[in-house]
């Protein structure tokens, strides 16, 4: 028994209770029919008809008839109860080898396989499920495949600058200069930024990065971080406001990494807007308190605007290599907000200036 299949179980399961059914009618048959049959005899003749004669032959001719009709209904039953038991076996288990046969193929790497849909409700439901986790695992796959591809893209234009000074210098035709160390330096510098912002962005969306929310007041927060780059603003930057009420309800959210988070829409506000003025706003809405930084900076495009929080995005206004982001900081930045119970979005018109504002819940 425990070597036979779920085919198997569930045929010799439906031939049990067939034969302790088919028994059940043949013995109660057997012992009461002919009790029955004389029974109703007896009131014949208590009715005035006289069947002494023929008294015994019509018992025994009962029977013969009924052993002859048990027989066969037995025959008969037994076939077609047992050809319908194993059709409905075969059509409970084809859908599950078949889910086998898909598991085995996407174990082997094609993850595009998917079950087709069950007339059986549950089989259907549990077809629904396994297609749900196919799709997430063939999505995690893609994620993984691209993120190797980005990583590879990214390493390997600071890795070929430090291999070319490297070259020069030990070769003799590149003279050693404290520019050329300074180079060399900067390169190996955005190595480490855009490894340590990888090791972040993974622990961010594996949800280990420590989230530690306390009751904040967010007015001295953003008053905080308003002045850290107004005091490194130029005469030719442009100008950094803050529009913040007083009156702004405390929020749950973990101080360092809302601070983190500022400074990231921040600095690439600064970095893409030459002139005019960045705009650092909060207000309240409903459960949620809202954060914006609404630069006057370049804009995005319509065509971009859906990406910008993709890992190692590039577009002609926020993904210039030249200006020293890893291209992962945004990707970071709707993590941590994620993770804090909030949300993360932008809207922009290109050589107008872009809004990015964030909400977090309120205690």
């Amino acid at each position: 028994m425990s070597k036979l299949g779920l085919r198997g179980r569930l045929f010799l399961s439906h031939l049990i209770v067939m034969i302790v059914g088919l028994s059940t009618l043949v013995t109660v048959g057997r012992l009461y029919s002919p009790r029955l049959f004389v029974l109703h005899l007896e009131n014949l003749e208590i009715g005035g008809l006289n069947l002494v004669r023929v008294r015994q032959k019509l018992v025994d001719g009962f029977e013969s008839a009924w052993s002859r009709g048990a027989f066969w209904s037995v025959i008969v039953g037994a076939s077609a109860a047992g050809g319908l038991s194993y059709l409905v076996a075969k059509r409970i288990t084809e859908p599950l080898i078949h889910m086998e046969q898909v598991t085995q193929k996407i174990t082997a790497g094609h993850l595009e396989e998917r079950l087709p849909s069950s007339e059986i409700p549950e089989l259907n439901q549990l077809a629904l499920s396994f297609n749900r986790m196919a799709a997430d695992l063939e999505g995690v796959e893609q994620r993984r495949r691209e993120l190797i591809g980005d990583l590879t893209h990214e390493l390997r234009t600071p890795l070929t600058v430090v291999e070319g000074y490297l070259e020069g210098l030990a070769d003799g035709t590149i003279e050693p200069s404290v520019d050329i160390y300074q180079r060399l330096a900067r390169e190996t510098a955005r190595l480490r930024r855009l490894v340590n912002d990888l090791q972040e962005l993974s622990q961010a969306e594996a949800g280990y990065l420590p989230i530690r929310s306390v009751e904040l007041d967010l007015q001295p927060l953003l008053q905080a971080i308003v002045d850290k780059f107004s005091d490194q603003l130029l005469e030719s930057s442009p100008v950094l406001k803050l529009d913040c009420p007083p009156d702004l309800p405390p929020v749950l959210a973990d101080p360092e990494r809302v601070e983190q988070v500022l400074m990231n829409l921040l600095g690439n506000a600064l970095r893409y807007t030459q002139a005019g003025s960045i705009t650092v706003r909060a207000w309240n809405e409903g459960k949620k308190v809202w954060i914006a930084v609404t630069d006057t900076g370049q804009g995005i495009t319509p065509a971009d605007l859906p990406h910008v929080f993709e890992r190692f995005w590039r577009s002609d206004r926020s993904r210039d290599r030249a200006s020293g982001g890893t291209g992962i900081g945004l990707a970071i930045s709707r993590r941590l907000v994620e993770l804090q119970g909030g949300s993360i979005d932008v809207e922009s018109e290109l050589g107008q200036g872009s809004t990015f504002r964030f909400c977090l819940p309120v205690i």
